[in-house]
């Protein structure tokens, strides 16, 4: 229909003519209501939001010197979160010294990725950001 004829058309009923799908070839419009048409998209978009999962990225930090006991407690904490649906970032806090012996750290984070493995993928793989080296685990897709 000719873009003239829809307007007057929907001018006699007392409505509006809205563009529904402007990318469309040819354009699709529709004689309704503005004010309802912008409601109901208003609508749909508070239910999309609500449907939507939020993740959260918590953290847990260890040192190269971190005993077994310590880890292993915190590899529980890191267990928990995954289970929960959250992601997972293990940092290595590295000073000083430490700096010169990275591999103590490496090998800890490994540790935890291989502690971990039943229940979680990396996302990051191990890698040094200043002072730090860091790995981020997410829940594996079932």
């Amino acid at each position: 229909m000719d873009t003239r004829d829809a307007v007057s058309k929907a001018r006699e009923i007392g409505l509006d003519l809205v563009e529904i799908a402007p990318k469309a070839k040819p354009p699709v419009c529709k004689i309704i209501d503005y004010g309802k048409f912008l409601y109901e998209e208003k609508k749909k978009k508070q239910e999309a939001k609500k449907k939507q999962t939020t993740i959260q990225v918590k953290e847990i930090k260890f040192r190269p010197a971190t005993d077994d006991h310590d880890y292993s407690y915190r590899m529980k904490r890191a267990r928990g979160w995954i289970e929960d649906g959250s992601k997972v970032r293990a940092t290595i806090s590295f000073r000083g010294r430490e700096m010169s012996h990275r591999e103590l750290g490496a090998a800890m984070l490994k540790r935890l990725q291989k502690d971990l493995e039943d229940i979680a993928e990396v996302e990051v793989r191990p890698k040094m950001e200043g002072y730090q080296m860091f790995i981020i685990l997410v829940p594996m897709k079932s």
